[in-house]
């Protein structure tokens, strides 16, 4: 198994994966926003090939075996979070253009966007932030994810970050894969709103870097 980056020309043959890999990791989250998955999948998959993105390839590190997709994990500077966000927002007209998505549709998925964005506090820009950590279901336990997560940890120490963050929704049994490598519970929020519509609590969770 090699953990890498690829170059837009292969990172075209793994879209499909990459999608249900990301929506993996908060389904409920993303069934609140999006109300389908017609329009999530096609924006996380112009997204996944549009470089700067907030599930841009050029920030993913992919666990293969030749040419076998295991696992990704996305992540980058924390007060990139916010600016890589802002950049989907061109990515919707084409959507609107093919009919992917209506107007009133749009409207409703940037209401509940918005009410779901508390769930996320603020992070920090001494803290390299993991967006997205998945492993195929079909390859869990199998070290995957540890290899992933050791490659994030190396490469935050190596660029001088001090800390790693990351959100996970309080019922995903990857609470527990966090803790056995340190990480701890810094907030827990719930969404009122979101949360009555079945998006549980969210814990940002840190590891500090030594």
């Amino acid at each position: 198994m090699d953990i890498v980056n690829v170059d837009h020309d292969r990172a075209a043959q793994f879209t499909d994966e990459v999608v249900e890999l990301v929506y993996a990791t908060g389904p409920s989250t993303y069934d609140y926003q999006f109300g389908s998955r017609t329009a999530l999948d096609r924006l996380l998959g112009d997204s996944w090939l549009a470089r700067g993105t907030l599930y841009g390839f050029d920030e993913t590190m992919l666990a293969l075996d030749g040419d076998d997709l295991l696992g990704i994990e996305i992540g980058f500077s924390g007060p990139e979070f916010d600016r890589r966000k802002k950049t989907l927002r061109p990515l919707w007209q084409p959507m609107l253009d093919d009919g992917v998505v209506t107007h009133d549709e749009l409207a409703e998925i940037g209401r509940r966007s918005y009410l779901a964005s508390y769930l996320n506090v603020v992070i920090p820009s001494s803290a390299y932030y993991i967006h997205a950590l998945a492993v195929r279901p079909d390859r869990h336990r199998q070290g995957i994810g540890a290899a992933l997560m050791k490659d994030a940890i190396e490469r935050a120490t190596d660029e001088g970050y001090r800390v790693v963050h990351l959100d996970v929704l309080s019922d995903n049994p990857a609470v527990k894969f966090y803790e056995a490598f340190g990480f701890e519970a810094l907030a827990q929020t719930v969404a009122p709103i979101p949360h009555s519509h079945g998006v549980p609590m969210e814990q940002r969770m840190a590891l500090e870097l030594r």
